[in-house]
């Protein structure tokens, strides 16, 4: 069957490799599911790992199907699963167990290991292909109601994990409430962070560099935020007008920027790093006054990557809140399709051309 990958190591290979189809049987213990692939979300990490930035074959392969945001509806079930069966429409998680105690209890996610295990990222194959097989324990189902949404699921799960760790550690405060938060960036992860955090009662400011008004502005309009132009009104002048904000959630995938709302937390603060910024560039910080600010305000950083079962399924309950509470205005991050795996040429191009691509998503098969 067909795939889209990308041979590690070599810039732009992005290519159509035939793979064999998978089966129930590849998973032991009778605990497999076989999804058809209706729907595959690509974003800046499918651009870098055809850019050679990072991403691993799995052993014994040269080449890597990428796409990690998957969406499809179940075609067979192994005699032991429980919680998934043939129509329902599934997404997959991302994240594989390796070997640490982190793994073994389920996150994933949270691995202590230097290598990790990633579909269509790090040495596992991804979703950008016609079926793919996987333990039920990986399957998260999506109601019916939300197959409009389709690819947000892994996205949003990524950004209900960034804001569930940030509160989660922050039980070390007792009596945290923060009143308001700052998103940069108004990507996918920007635009549902601020979801997030809206369904949980902030005040929300979500900063990006367009100018208004643009669709960006549009969709965080929509959900009763406060959408902020880099190009009018910089973060320190935004703090002059709302104070020092209780949380920040950086999701521009620029160092500098995330460096930057390090100095702008208020006391008992948490920065919450999303971004991943694969590169050399460097940037000063005013590196005393920071260290000094943070160990007298009782501030924290904390990083976020990718997302296991329970923060996917934290985030299909917002998704569907969000959707019920702004009707129509999620639907609007998926701006661009791509119909079938032949087009990957154009799938690729939208990625790294299209400044108004905010989420490019392929169409693989009807239901």
């Amino acid at each position: 069957m067909k795939a889209v990958a990308v041979t590690p190591g070599t810039p732009n290979s992005v290519h159509l490799e035939d793979i064999p189809a998978p089966s129930l049987d590849q998973i032991a213990d009778g605990l497999g599911v076989l999804v058809k692939v209706l729907k595959v979300g690509v974003d800046a990490t499918d651009r870098e790992i055809n850019e050679a930035q990072y991403g691993n074959a799995p052993e014994g392969d040269k080449h890597l199907v990428i796409g990690h945001e998957s969406f499809g509806i179940v075609e067979a079930v192994g005699e032991n699963v429980k919680r998934i069966k043939p129509g329902d429409y599934v997404t997959a998680t991302v994240r594989r167990p390796g070997n640490s105690i982190y793994d073994l209890i389920g996150t994933n996610d949270m691995t202590s290991e230097e290598t990790y295990y990633e579909r269509g990222i790090n040495l596992r194959h991804g979703f950008l292909t016609e079926y793919f097989v996987d333990e039920e324990e990986y399957i998260v189902r999506v109601p019916e109601g939300l197959k409009h949404l389709h690819v947000l699921q892994e996205p949003m799960s990524c950004a209900a994990k960034a804001v569930y760790q940030a509160y989660e550690a922050q039980r070390r405060l007792k009596v945290w409430s923060p009143k308001v938060a700052y998103v940069l960036g108004a990507g996918q992860i920007g635009l549902l962070t601020t979801l997030v955090l809206k369904l949980k009662g902030l005040e929300v400011y979500t900063l990006a560099r367009g100018e208004a008004p643009n669709l960006k502005a549009e969709i965080v309009d929509g959900m009763e935020a406060t959408y902020v132009s880099t190009k009018d009104k910089s973060l320190a002048a935004l703090v002059k007008e709302t104070g020092k904000p209780d949380l920040i959630v950086d999701a521009t995938g620029s160092s500098k920027l995330a460096f930057e709302a390090m100095e702008h937390i208020g006391h008992n603060g948490v920065v919450v790093w999303t971004g991943i910024t694969g590169g050399d560039k460097k940037t000063e910080v005013p590196s005393d006054n920071i260290n000094l600010n943070w160990v007298l305000g009782n501030k924290l950083l904390l990083g976020s990557v990718n997302a296991n079962r329970g923060h996917f399924e934290m985030g299909i309950r917002d998704l569907a809140l969000g959707d019920v509470m702004y009707p129509g205005v999620l639907q609007k991050i998926l701006t661009h399709g791509v119909d079938g795996l032949d087009n990957y040429a154009e799938m690729m191009r939208l990625l790294v051309e299209d400044k108004n691509a905010l989420k490019v998503f392929v169409n693989v098969a009807e239901a």
